[in-house]
């Protein structure tokens, strides 16, 4: 299961990186169909990029879904624990497991309640208006990150079962960046 580790962070970076491609495209388009070239200006008007703030709006809905799952499996999720971290250790573990099996299961019951939707939005002929893509694929995006979501609630609940860690994000560390740098002042 080590292609699911970074699985949030290369779908929302590839859906980043098309939102990008796909908003620049259509502004260049937008700004050189305004030019008064003759020839360039009625072929540029010919091309319709209408669909394309539809499309980013669908990706942006996307990398929700996803950046959620992520907030878990990283532990930068929201979570209101001032009254978890009160209480004694064996009543704040048991509170914990609960917590993470609760989202497991909410979250499941949302992935199936939109599996159900999808499932019946492919039965319609409904397509959305400017990329007249079929709904179900935009919807797609609830029962697939609710499901992902769940499983990393269930992975977090492992892992703290075993090790009695919880994921936490570290606002002052930068992947990447090892080493330190040379105080101010010193030498570079």
């Amino acid at each position: 299961m080590k292609f699911l580790d970074h699985l949030e962070e290369w779908i929302i970076a590839s859906l980043m990186g098309a939102a990008t491609l796909v908003v620049f495209v259509a502004v260049i388009h937008r700004y050189l169909s305004g030019l008064p070239i003759p020839g360039l200006q009625d072929w540029l008007i010919q091309i319709n990029t209408s669909w394309a703030q539809e499309l980013c709006i669908y990706m942006f809905v996307w990398m929700a879904k996803f950046g959620a799952a992520y907030g878990v499996r990283t532990g930068i999720h929201v979570g209101v624990d001032v009254l978890i971290n009160l209480m004694s250790e064996r009543w704040r573990n048991k509170f914990i497991v609960f917590g993470l099996a609760a989202g497991a299961v909410f979250t499941a019951v949302i992935g199936t309640l939109g599996a159900s939707f999808v499932w019946h939005m492919a039965q319609t002929e409904q397509t959305s208006s400017d990329l007249e893509m079929p709904m179900w694929i935009v919807y797609l995006a609830v029962p697939l990150g609710s499901y992902l979501m769940s499983f990393r609630f269930l992975q977090v609940m492992v892992h703290f079962v075993r090790t009695g860690e919880l994921p936490k994000h570290d606002h002052s560390h930068v992947e990447g960046l090892e080493e330190e740098l040379p105080a101010k002042g010193g030498a570079a």
